[in-house]
């Protein structure tokens, strides 16, 4: 496993490969392996991708993502990569985009278990009544990279 560590607008973040994918993206205030860090060419190009997002200058990221998790959880994850910059989705809307209507909780929590937030856009999702819920980086984060994108005002 490989380890950047990296300040950013959004705090300390921590990127994490293995071979040529990223494999996590931890947020700040949220644990990180305690490994040496090494650079790779991947690592160094998800945090530049990363850091032009956070400065309004990126709505895509181009990498290669390697999220571990169970088949549902890659699923939710997937859906979560389609909804589009600067739009947001309901717990319900992606529960019937991945074909499991009822799972609403379930998708819930996929999106807590996403080791790849940012790259893999879980802040786009939002309670039915369209107000924000939990996120792993906390609620003001969440409403900052919402802000940013255009989809929260």
């Amino acid at each position: 496993m490989d380890l950047i560590l990296f300040d950013s607008p959004a705090g300390r973040l921590a990127l994490l490969g293995e071979g040529a994918c990223i494999t996590g993206l931890a947020l700040p205030n949220a644990p990180v392996p305690r490994i040496a860090e090494h650079e790779t060419p991947v690592l160094a190009a998800a945090r530049r991708q990363v850091l032009e997002y956070l400065a309004g200058a990126r709505r895509s990221f181009d990498l290669p993502l390697d999220p571990r998790g169970t088949s549902f959880q890659r699923r939710v994850w997937a859906a979560l990569t389609a909804i589009p910059w600067g739009e947001t989705r309901t717990y319900a809307q992606i529960a019937a985009a991945v074909g499991s209507p009822r799972a609403v909780r379930a998708v819930g929590q996929a999106n807590h278990r996403n080791p790849i937030p940012i790259l893999i856009p879980c802040h786009r999702v939002v309670g039915a009544d369209g107000t924000l819920t939990g996120y792993g980086g906390g609620l003001e984060l969440k409403r900052k990279l919402l802000e940013l994108e255009g989809a929260w005002t």
